[in-house]
């Protein structure tokens, strides 16, 4: 094969970075030792960079650029990341535009995949959403997805799906008997800005006159 060994090692800055100098490079080469005969994926890449010339995480690439060259025939380092992000870190660097010159491209999951995506960890969790509820999700997946690096795609769906529980259990807690079906049950008063019915109000007593009688 290509690889001596063909394993994964998946790494981000954190894994990379250190907080003193001199540092970042011995946590850089300890990856890249790791990944020898395999491949070295360093996700959200563009981070390495985003934070000034002055950052740690430009010793981290320059190590990690002699390495590659080190150990080219033995080593293979993917970069992944939003696309406008990830070309900035391309650029960033003369020696990683030399280095990096194959690209793929993932487009970002549809509307109705990120309902499904609801739907499927709702059901591995043995929740359903509500009938009435389903329209309102999917607007609330529209607007939060049209800023696609905040939201995060499935990653945001995971959070909208967890706030959902939340609220759905913190609701659910104001009630005095509740049944199965309610526990399994996501309604809209539980999506992400969704209001709660108010508690039902017990009659009010009829006043008394100054005597004590009603």
């Amino acid at each position: 094969g290509i690889l001596s060994k063909g394993h994964l090692v998946e790494v981000d800055r954190s894994s990379l970075v250190a907080g003193y100098v001199g540092q970042t490079a011995i946590k850089t080469q300890e990856a890249v030792q790791k990944a020898l005969g395999g491949v070295l994926f360093i996700d959200e890449a563009y981070a390495l960079t985003s934070r000034g010339m002055n950052d740690y995480g430009q010793e981290a690439v320059e190590t990690l650029l002699k390495a590659m060259e080190d150990h080219r025939d033995d080593l293979i380092v993917i970069v992944a990341g939003y696309a406008e992000l990830m070309d900035a870190f391309i650029h960033a660097n003369p020696g990683l535009e030399s280095r990096f010159n194959r690209f793929m491209h993932f487009p970002d999951y549809t509307v109705d995949e990120m309902m499904a995506i609801f739907t499927m960890r709702g059901d591995k969790a043995g929740y359903v959403l509500a009938e009435n509820a389903k329209e309102p999700l999917r607007k609330i997946i529209e607007q939060a997805s049209a800023d696609n690096i905040s939201f995060g795609n499935a990653r945001g769906v995971r959070n909208l799906f967890e706030q959902a529980v939340s609220r759905q259990a913190n609701r659910l807690a104001g009630q005095p008997d509740v049944t199965r079906e309610q526990l399994m049950l996501i309604t809209v008063a539980d999506l992400p800005g969704g209001e709660a019915a108010p508690p039902a109000q017990a009659d009010a007593p009829s006043s008394a006159g100054e005597d004590g009688r009603a």
